[in-house]
């Protein structure tokens, strides 16, 4: 019986990953939803490749060229997450939410309730908001695996193992094109330098959080969250050849070590295949990059996106989303040629300082809109300090 799919970003990277997999297994899934926000030329490649009936896309305009141009065949097409009612009479098998930023906050939780395992590769979503997606998920019986390549080798590491026999996790950072960069040099950088990752094939967004390790600050967040663990048990380590993804400690003596090829192919694979009878290619194991593992404690002071770590409260609050949010804007600003490079640290870091900010850590996400009135705050006091 086929595999039956959704794809939530299935313009992004993550999303065209996911359909080169599922072009190599045909014969076992069935795509019945596709989504973007505005790409309609990727997407009507991807309608037509691979005979989907179902389509999200939310920018209006976009959705009036698609429309027309789909007018003549059997598509339903829509313009926002409430058909998601419509499209789906029951349970689907799997869903890839791979929205990204804030946007994909709402698209996640809506469709946990349609499906009964959803992989999300979504940073924001589950820093902002894993408790709200964590009730929804037990209250549907919706199994979750992350996707991000060290909370999934994270995931295959722990399977029914509680945390207590857990002494510390590393997360791995590559350290991005500017690892060994002179910090003098660092006022002088670009959008495209910011963007040339060394190792990995990534979004703007994501390569430049990759470049400040602003994505690592992420992670560590989602790791508390996922696995239940206090943000002690967690570090950060350096490691530019990004063949390790994660290492665990635990109480017993025992180390392990999970380490793939540098692909997201390979998580995502694993999240929509768990049985034995569909196979990715791999390389062979690389013993140079195995006996030249070069771990290493990251140097704050070139990056002190990681400052940011020792101000986050224990319990899950609406911090998080102040974080992410102002991060969110000030990248978005920075690719626009609005901000320096540096700045967007810089600016973080005395932003999310603001009293009218730190009000936030004792506050919990109860509702989707605390979370929404949290970005726009934000937006407001970007604005009003950088004058915009």
């Amino acid at each position: 019986m086929k595999k039956k799919i959704a794809i939530l970003g299935s313009t992004g990277s993550i999303g065209k990953n996911l359909l080169k997999i599922l072009e190599k297994n045909k014969s076992s899934v069935e795509i019945l939803l596709l989504t973007a926000n505005r790409n309609y030329k990727v997407l009507l490649n991807q309608i037509k490749k691979y005979n989907v009936k179902n389509i999200i896309i939310t920018n209006k305009l976009s959705y009036k060229i698609l429309v027309k141009k789909l007018k003549k065949k059997n598509v339903n097409i829509y313009n926002d997450y409430s058909s998601l009612n419509l499209i789906f009479k029951k349970k689907i098998d799997y869903v890839m939410s791979s929205i990204s930023g804030i946007n994909g906050l709402i698209p996640t939780i809506k469709i946990i309730k349609h499906t009964k395992k959803i992989a999300i590769a979504n940073k924001e979503t589950i820093i902002c908001a894993w408790n709200l997606i964590k009730n929804e998920l037990k209250k549907n019986k919706t199994l979750f695996i992350p996707v991000d390549s060290e909370h999934f080798s994270l995931w295959y590491a722990l399977q029914n193992l509680p945390s207590n026999k857990i002494e510390k996790i590393y997360l791995t950072a590559s350290g991005g094109p500017f690892l060994n960069l002179n910090k003098r040099k660092l006022n002088k950088i670009n959008v495209s330098q910011a963007l040339k990752h060394p190792n990995w094939k990534m979004g703007k967004k994501i390569s430049v959080d990759s470049s400040t390790l602003m994505n690592k600050v992420f992670e560590v967040i989602e790791a508390k969250h996922i696995f239940e663990l206090p943000y002690n048990k967690i570090s950060i380590l350096t490691h530019p050849s990004s063949y390790v993804h994660a290492i665990v400690k635990f109480s017993n003596g025992l180390i392990k070590i999970i380490a793939h090829d540098t692909t997201m192919k390979i998580p995502i694979f694993n999240t929509i295949f768990t049985d034995d009878k569909n196979k990715i290619f791999s390389k062979k194991i690389n013993l140079t990059k195995l006996n030249t593992l070069n771990l290493k404690k990251v140097d704050i002071e070139h990056f002190p996106s990681i400052k940011i770590t020792k101000k986050l409260p224990n319990k899950i609050s609406l911090y998080e989303s102040v974080i992410v949010c102002v991060n969110d804007r000030l990248v978005n600003l920075f690719l626009n040629k609005k901000i320096k490079y540096k700045q967007i640290v810089t600016i973080m870091l005395k932003i999310i300082n603001y009293k009218v900010f730190l009000k936030y850590k004792k506050l919990t996400p109860k509702k989707i809109e605390d979370i929404i009135s949290v970005k726009n705050h934000v937006g407001y006091e970007i604005k009003k300090l950088l004058k915009l």
